[in-house]
C-alpha cells in the first residue's frame, strides 16, 4: 500500500467518524444563576437542574431547604429561598445532592433512578445495571463559626411560638427572638444556648 492509499483511507475514516464523541465525563452540571431581590434569593435556572439530575423539582428544593436552614417555594422554573445565599452555597448542595441521589458510584454517571426496597431508597443505575443504597449524609454546614453566644446572625422567622416570639432555625438550633413576626428577616444577636435551643434579641444596624 502506498503513501498516498493510506493517507485516503485514514482521511475517509475521519470523515466517518461521529461529530461528537462522549467520554465517561460526558455530564455537565450548570451552574447555578442566582440574584438577591431584597430578603430573598432567586435561583433562576433551577428547572435546568431538575431535568439534568432526572429528579422532581420538589424532591430537589426539599433537599436544599433542609441542608440550607432556610424556607422557599416553586415559582415556574425558578426557587425561591427566603433569606440571601452564595452561589457558592447553593453549588455545594447541588454537588452533595448529586452525589447521593443521581450519580452513579461505579460508572460515575448520571443515568440513574431512584426505586424503594421495603423502606430503604435505592439508586438503580441504567447504564451499567448497579444499584446502591442512599446514604443521606449529615448537613453541609457553613465555613465558619457555628452558632456562638455574643454573635450576631441574619436569620428567617419561620414560625411563632406558644408565647408569640418568633422561631428561627440555625444548623440544629431552634432559636427563639421575642418581638418578631412570622415571615421576616432580622439580625439576631444570641445571648443563651441551653443544648439544642437558643434565645436572642434583634440588634438594629
Amino acid at each position: 500500500m502506498t503513501d498516498y492509499d493510506y493517507q485516503a483511507l485514514l482521511k475517509k475514516a475521519k470523515c466517518n467518524l461521529p461529530e461528537h464523541i462522549h467520554d465517561g465525563e460526558r455530564f455537565q452540571m450548570p451552574e447555578p444563576d442566582l440574584f438577591i431581590e431584597g430578603k430573598t434569593t432567586v435561583f433562576r435556572n433551577f428547572g435546568e437542574f431538575a431535568e439534568a439530575f432526572r429528579r422532581e423539582p420538589d424532591a430537589i428544593l426539599a433537599y436544599l431547604l433542609r441542608e440550607l436552614g432556610t424556607a422557599g417555594n416553586l415559582d415556574g422554573r425558578r426557587a425561591i429561598f427566603k433569606s440571601r445565599l452564595g452561589t457558592e452555597q447553593v453549588k455545594t448542595r447541588l454537588n452533595a445532592y448529586f452525589n447521593t441521589f443521581v450519580v452513579c458510584s461505579e460508572c460515575a454517571k448520571p443515568d440513574s433512578r431512584l426505586v424503594k426496597d421495603g423502606r430503604v431508597l435505592v439508586l438503580e443505575c441504567d447504564a451499567c445495571g448497579a444499584h446502591r443504597p442512599v446514604k443521606v449524609p449529615r448537613a453541609v454546614t457553613e465555613t465558619g463559626p457555628a452558632l456562638a453566644v455574643g454573635n450576631t446572625y441574619e436569620l428567617l422567622i419561620q414560625d411563632l411560638g406558644k408565647k408569640g416570639d418568633g422561631i428561627a432555625k440555625f444548623d440544629k438550633y431552634t432559636i427563639f427572638v421575642p418581638g418578631t413576626t412570622k415571615g421576616t428577616v432580622v439580625k439576631v444577636k444570641i445571648d443563651n444556648i441551653s443544648g439544642s435551643a437558643a434565645f436572642g434579641h434583634v440588634v438594629t444596624e
